[in-house]
């Protein structure tokens, strides 16, 4: 079964602006990919760094709505008790460009052995690497559907 890992750009896709064609498309995707989820077609995994970015989010419902989402389908947690070895890895991935959190982000997903990496952050999917797909919404859909 495929392991994927939604950075916190990904689970707060829905609740941007929907009046730009691209962000409708990721938000239906996103939420395709969660129903995958909570059917068991698809293994989710989260991480401390998720867990924390969460909790600086200041919308309550929002916040809470995010929580409940990886507390009840989270097959993989990479906890806080990994945090030297993700930390070590988030600096190798840093030397691309990439900013602290996130690297912390895609480290946490290889660590998991997830097989994606889905963001809505173009910046971020610009990291490449032989070690996870790093796609958006989209293209994972686009990607994985059965012709």
């Amino acid at each position: 079964m495929l392991r994927v890992y939604l950075d916190m750009c990904c689970f707060n896709r829905p609740y941007d602006d929907q009046s730009q064609l691209k962000v409708a498309m990721e938000t239906q995707c996103k939420l395709h990919i969660q129903n995958l989820i909570k059917e068991r077609k698809l293994e989710m995994a989260a991480s401390y760094m998720l867990r924390y970015e969460c909790s600086q989010n200041p919308f309550e419902m929002r916040k809470n709505t995010i929580f409940e989402f990886m507390n009840k389908h989270t097959h993989v947690y990479v906890g806080d008790r990994c945090q030297k070895e993700i930390e070590e890895k988030a600096q190798k991935i840093m030397e691309t460009g990439i900013k602290f959190k996130d690297a912390c982000h895609v480290a946490s997903a290889i660590y998991a052995e997830c097989s994606y990496f889905i963001s809505t952050d173009k910046r971020l999917l610009k990291y490449q690497t032989n070690e996870i797909k790093m796609v958006t919404p989209i293209e994972f859909v686009t990607e994985t559907e059965a012709d």
